[in-house]
């Protein structure tokens, strides 16, 4: 039997998977390095002891769940789950829902582990998979010939997919959104819902170069692309898959997980030559989160696909959470492979690409509910506040949304700020400079710096003039003599002037105080 040596147990949490990082001896690395049909042989004698009883030592770790955390729990959370196999002595589990999978591996990834490690044996990881099923609203008969097949509940998903790709029941909607192995595309995801700006010009470019190119081009092999969270990675990758699929292209689109849990179908079915010689017969591989791909024989198998559709002429698209270099946990040929073709950092997001964003996002929510409308000041001061990635520009959006339908109010600065404080860093206060205070006051009045500093008298120049000393002495610790020196060499009574008329002005004019409010926010932030 093999041994597995637990050196450590540091938990990963990722929105993808739950895994825990481990070290195989020197008998179990040499097992899992041998050739892939001698791979299928090794697992299956791995598992030997609990080939016939998985399911039954599956069953005792539900009775545990179900004792632990009492029935209500366990009906609402863990009645669903299923095991599909355990490869590498990481478990394998599939839940019908991502919500599900989320919450699973939010809550209970722990507890997961400690049980499978209870009744499984020697378990050092769990991984948690959707299981890709035929539609809610399709036909019922599909959905039985899908849960009728005599396969593995491991292989389900893409016999799923294909029984409702090829399946006279499905519409021609779920057709088009298929790939070439059986990956249900988000048709929202395209390159004409993708809003370009400084940071992600080059990657756009070059995913629509890619996904324009005829079938055996490869204008840019491989393209890796590089990123944080939620600026946009998954959608180009998303809007490549789709237009090289439309332009007849035979396409594999995978995130880590799905290929991991195809690879390990393939494995338990004893269908790895055939899970071969499919991913080598397309014309796009697209991998999403690639930092995810562990598994010494598995990450082994994404290698030697790499390489094979690389000698053949076929493109790849690659995107990770940093440099392919820096991602310690890749095998260092896979490392070197992606870091050998174009690698394209999408950059984070500017203040104006958050607007547009941001702006989006809100039209839609507008088409969906008429009644809901929020003012470009509104957007401007959420676009400069909310300044980490384009899933928290979305909370934003739902939550002004939220507070507009169910508190019937119309969305203001202050509900906006009150509504999206937790989306918002929270960081020492900014230290403001006057020349700051000057261009943004310039640009909010459509004037120039130099106007400002300038001796015209027009009504045009003198009200910026005078609200921007007005902010210059309430945010800035310079003295009235110092403000004056700043605008143009004035004297400190003409700074002392200008910040009474404003005071005075925004106490009887509600438009301009919300302007002014809105300027010190967007200073301040």
């Amino acid at each position: 039997m093999r041994r597995f040596s637990l050196t450590r147990a540091k938990f990963f949490k990722n929105g993808a998977t739950h895994m825990f990082e481990r070290q195989e001896t020197a008998e179990a690395i040499e097992a899992v390095a041998a050739p892939l049909p001698l791979v299928a042989a090794t697992i299956t004698e791995t598992t030997a002891p609990l080939q016939g009883s998985l399911g039954e030592a599956w069953d005792r770790v539900r009775r545990r769940l179900r004792a632990e955390l009492g029935e209500d729990v366990f009906s609402s959370w863990f009645a669903r789950v299923e095991i599909g196999g355990l490869v590498d002595s990481v478990a394998y589990l599939t839940v019908p829902t991502r919500f599900l999978k989320s919450w699973l591996e939010a809550h209970y990834a722990e507890r997961l582990q400690v049980n499978c490690e209870a009744e499984l044996g020697a378990v050092n990881g769990v991984i948690l998979s959707v299981r890709q099923v035929s539609r809610d609203n399709a036909p019922a008969p599909v959905r039985e010939t899908v849960a009728a097949r005599p396969r593995s509940a491991v292989a389900a998903p893409a016999a799923a997919s294909a029984e409702v790709r090829h399946g006279e029941t499905a519409t021609p909607c779920e057709r088009d959104i298929v790939d070439a192995c059986g990956t249900v595309l988000d048709r929202r995801l395209t390159f004409e819902n993708f809003i370009v700006g400084k940071s992600n010009q080059l990657a756009f470019a070059a995913a629509e170069r890619i996904a324009a190119a005829p079938a055996g081009s490869t204008p840019y092999n491989p393209l890796y692309l590089h990123a944080g969270v939620g600026l946009g990675k998954t959608h180009l990758l998303q809007a490549i898959a789709q237009e090289a699929r439309r332009q007849g292209k035979r396409v594999a689109y995978f995130t880590a997980d799905r290929f991991m849990y195809g690879f390990v179908a393939a494995l338990k079915s004893q269908t790895a030559l055939a899970f071969k010689e499919k991913l080598r017969g397309i014309d796009l591989l697209v991998v999403d989160d690639v930092q995810f791909i562990q598994g010494k024989s598995i990450q082994q198998e994404f290698g030697h696909t790499i390489n094979a559709l690389i000698d053949a002429g076929k493109q790849i698209v690659v995107a990770g959470d940093r440099l392919a270099n820096d991602l310690e946990a890749l095998d260092e040929r896979i490392r070197s492979r992606l870091g050998g073709g174009l690698v394209v950092e999408v950059g984070d997001l500017d203040e104006t690409l958050r607007g547009k964003i941001l702006g989006g996002r809100l039209a839609a929510l507008h088409a969906a509910h008429p009644n809901f409308h929020v003012n470009p000041d509104v957007v401007a001061y959420v676009a400069c506040v909310v300044a980490t990635n384009g899933r928290d520009l979305d909370g934003a959006a739902n939550r002004l949304l939220a507070h507009a339908t169910l508190s019937g109010q119309a969305v203001t600065l202050e509900t906006a700020e009150a509504a999206i404080r937790d989306l918002v860093r929270t960081r020492e206060p900014r230290r403001v400079k006057i020349e700051d205070i000057q261009k943004l006051v310039a640009t909010r009045y459509n004037v120039s710096r130099a106007d400002i500093l300038s001796e015209r008298r027009t009504a045009a120049v003198v009200k910026p003039r005078q609200i921007a000393m007005y902010l210059s002495k309430a945010l800035t610790p310079r003295s009235l003599p110092e403000i004056g020196r700043r605008f143009g060499g004035r004297d400190h009574t003409t700074v002392l002037h200008a910040v009474r008329k404003i005071e005075k002005a925004i106490t009887e004019d509600r438009m301009l105080h919300d302007e002014v409010d809105l300027l010190k926010r967007m200073l301040q932030e």
